[in-house]
């Protein structure tokens, strides 16, 4: 190579490396980069000496869309699959693509000359290369001056096609990121909004508890009671078909309506028919509602209730279960479904609402807990008052794996309305404040004139429950606490330990075998014969006990 052809190589590297350098600042710089991409096509044109130019970029779908075209033919918004003609097999190997001869190369479409009346050349195209794979493809067509483009081009416009892709994917990422921000406000929204429909705890012994666990960010799942006019407490328990926004913000008519229907219906029965009718002409989609709705006269403890395609409730006496089917189709398929109720004597039994959520979570081994072990842990947390009971029940099913909303409601009357605490102590987990503890129980059963070898066998107890506690679940004595509270429920005695100790499995405190000759571990059998009943129940997040135990005082004798 002579002198000039070296100096005007030089000069057109030169030239090169300055137009790479004013593009990669353009694009870096962009606020607008669609517009700017624009501007860098006609110039990637122009410096290539190129009759025309486009740019072509994946879509969602996994098809490439020409988004920028520049030359005499304007081909913006063609589609071509991966693979497909010069572009197609660009992306797919993502390798540079040059076609010296258009009229006798393969990978030419010839469709695309045939319908625009554009004469091709000869192509050159480099993939948008991005360290996942080409995001899409830059291609320039036919020398200006009648030429071919060569390797030398193909070099270029593969170098000059880096910042493209470099600018375009982070757009990709900034687009991603707004996205992602927007749809976290419109979830945030969708949670503060369905809070806002979930009734507010009452206290002072309300007889109905509800909780709501979303498997997700949002919940298709709802609860509600509400008082009528004439006593009587409404309450409703809902599942809306499908999932995400548009379930969450499904859920919020939903629940609107029933409980609009709710204030006036003078039965369940009729209120399901009548937010049936409005839904069938509200519901697209083939979206449907199951839902229970019922009323209860506390003064009769008499519960009426009517099913729309809800799971069976559970009745629980405290030693067996009833299930009462459901009898109705869900809401909003048949405008002139009609729907049955049933009456029951609630007493002092507890009455289970819940979603499908409760019986299909799944466990480690991935199968799901279904009717029967729903009813075990019930079962297992019996003995414990109904807002504790509830939270224990919530916690089994939390270390579980949630794969649908779930959804409970708990009706049953507190044990007695003359329910009153009698101690509420907490002290340090140290052997030396046991004196204390002990002190202040057979103060506090005294005030109840509680037999005194009946409280001396309650405060023993309780002092055994403590020291195992210190000694097994803290694993000596420490600053940690231990809270006690005494409630009398009628005729039974309630005792709560709390404490911040690991959890401990309840299957490990079991009573020891008494005929086994040695030391220590009989507390539990103490507690065991003592007690009626007793649960530990391990707090959610891996940290904390709760040791209840009831003992039921006999009319005379044992509290005379």
């Amino acid at each position: 190579m002579n002198t000039s052809s070296l100096a005007a190589a030089g000069a057109h590297e030169r030239r090169a490396l300055g137009f790479l350098a004013e593009l990669s600042q353009s694009l870096a710089l962009s606020l607008d980069l669609r517009e700017t991409l624009g501007l860098a096509v006609t110039r990637i044109a122009d410096f290539m000496q190129a009759e025309a130019a486009s740019l072509f970029l994946l879509d969602p779908a996994g098809t490439l869309e020409c988004r920028i075209c520049v030359g005499p033919v304007d081909i913006s918004g063609l589609k071509l699959a991966v693979g497909q003609g010069v572009v197609g097999r660009a992306v797919a190997e993502n390798a540079t693509q040059v076609v010296l001869d258009a009229a006798t190369d393969a990978r030419v479409n010839a469709n695309v000359d045939a319908e625009t009346g554009f004469v091709t050349r000869s192509i050159l195209c480099a993939p948008l290369s991005t360290a996942r794979g080409a995001i899409g493809a830059l291609e320039v067509i036919n020398r200006r001056d009648g030429g071919l483009f060569d390797a030398a081009d193909a070099e270029i416009l593969r170098v000059i096609a880096a910042p493209a892709a470099l600018a375009i994917h982070n757009a990709q990422l900034a687009h991603s990121l707004v996205e992602q921000q927007r749809i976290k406000r419109e979830l945030e929204l969708a949670r503060k909004i369905q809070k806002s429909m979930l009734p507010k705890r009452r206290r002072g012994g309300f007889p109905l508890l509800g909780v709501n666990l979303p498997a997700h960010e949002i919940s298709g799942d709802f609860y509600d009671y509400f008082d009528l006019p004439d006593g009587r407490i409404a309450f409703i328990i809902g599942d809306v078909s499908g999932k995400g926004l548009d379930a969450a913000f499904l859920m919020v008519r939903v629940a609107s309506l029933l409980r609009w229907a709710g204030k006036h219906a003078p039965t369940p029965a009729a209120w399901l028919v009548e937010a049936n009718v409005e839904m069938c002409k509200t519901l697209q989609d083939g979206r449907f509602v199951c839902a229970v709705v019922g009323q209860y006269d506390r003064a009769s403890r008499s519960v009426t209730f009517a099913s729309a395609g809800f799971p069976p409730a559970l009745l629980h006496d405290g030693q067996g279960f009833e299930e009462l089917l459901a009898d109705g189709p869900p809401l909003g398929i048949l405008a002139e479904a009609q729907y049955s109720e049933r009456r029951i004597e609630l007493g002092t039994r507890a009455l289970y609402l819940f979603s499908d959520g409760a019986t299909d979570v799944r466990d480690t081994a991935h199968n799901t807990l279904g009717s029967e072990g729903l009813r075990t842990l019930i079962a297992r947390h019996a003995v414990l008052a109904p807002e504790p009971r509830l939270r224990a029940l919530i916690g089994d099913l939390k270390r579980l794996r949630l794969v649908d909303d779930t959804t409970l409601l708990l009706l049953q009357e507190p044990c007695g309305t003359s329910a009153h605490s009698l101690l509420d102590l907490e002290f340090p987990a140290r052997p030396e404040q046991m004196r204390q503890v002990r002190a202040a129980l057979r103060t506090a059963l005294d005030s109840e004139e509680i037999a005194p070898e009946l409280r001396d066998k309650l405060v023993l107890a309780v002092d055994e429950a403590c020291t195992n506690i210190i000694r097994h679940a803290y694993h000596g004595a420490c600053d940690q606490t231990i809270a006690l509270h005494l409630a009398r429920e009628q005729d039974m005695l309630v005792f709560e330990l709390r404490d911040a100790a690991p959890v401990v499995d309840p299957s490990r405190m079991q009573a020891r075998d008494l005929s086994e000759c040695r030391p220590g571990g009989l507390g539990v059998a103490f507690i065991d014969a003592l007690m009626d009943d007793w649960v530990l129940v391990p707090a959610e997040g891996g940290k904390g006990n709760l040791l209840c135990m009831r003992k039921r005082l006999a009319a005379t004798g044992e509290n005379e």
